[in-house]
């Protein structure tokens, strides 16, 4: 890889390249064009071809990619080669649905342990995952060496749990909460925000379709 900082939202793009290329894969296909990738993930080429460009020359001109080489290489930057074990904070209706969704595209990620304040769901095993009482949270993590959360509590307890998982060493938060939170410059925080996207969908519909 070259000694560059890769844009984020070249980061973002990089597991939709991945799963494609693996459906190419299964497909049998062994060489790709950036034109056939643009059409099948909906990113025009030139992007491609830029997102390309930062890790050097991944292809050859007049030849297009080698698919078995692509895999391997992203496998490797994704880390799909390591198992990376996930902590899931709060058990509610989202949660639940999160811990049966078992992130299937991807065998690199497992939910190992999720906590929650509720006594019917402590010490339970949901979908294979046990789940913890909250004052078990900070011990639990550092004893497991987890470095990621799911953050599905309640927006009012959102950034005192947040404050709790950078104490118990968490470097990547995925919040599902509509807080913004606060954290070191070393904690990278992921915000999905079902409502706004839902919100930019209904603008985007209404002002850009004809």
């Amino acid at each position: 890889m070259k000694n560059e900082i890769i844009p984020k939202a070249t980061a973002k793009r990089l597991p939709l390249y991945y799963r494609y290329l693996k459906v190419l894969q299964n497909a049998g296909k062994e060489k790709v064009s950036s034109t056939e990738l643009s059409e099948a993930v909906q990113v025009d080429s030139a992007t491609i071809r830029r997102d390309f460009s930062y890790f050097g020359e991944l292809g050859k001109r007049g030849y297009g990619y080698d698919v078995e080489s692509l895999i391997e290489f992203f496998a490797k930057t994704l880390s799909e080669d390591e198992l990376t074990n996930v902590a899931l904070i709060g058990v509610g209706n989202l949660g639940s649905a999160l811990l049966k969704y078992r992130f299937h595209r991807s065998n690199s990620i497992r939910v190992s342990c999720a906590f929650d304040v509720r006594e019917d769901l402590v010490g339970r095993i949901v979908d294979g995952i046990p789940v913890y009482p909250m004052e078990d949270m900070v011990e639990q993590i550092k004893i497991q060496q987890i470095e990621i959360a799911i953050l599905t509590v309640p927006s009012e307890n959102a950034q005192t749990v947040t404050d709790s998982l950078v104490r118990a060493g968490v470097k990547g938060i995925m919040n599902f909460t509509p807080v913004r939170l606060v954290t070191p410059k070393d904690v990278q925080v992921q915000n999905v925000d079902l409502t706004n996207e839902l919100q930019t969908l209904i603008y985007f519909l209404h002002h850009y379709v004809n």
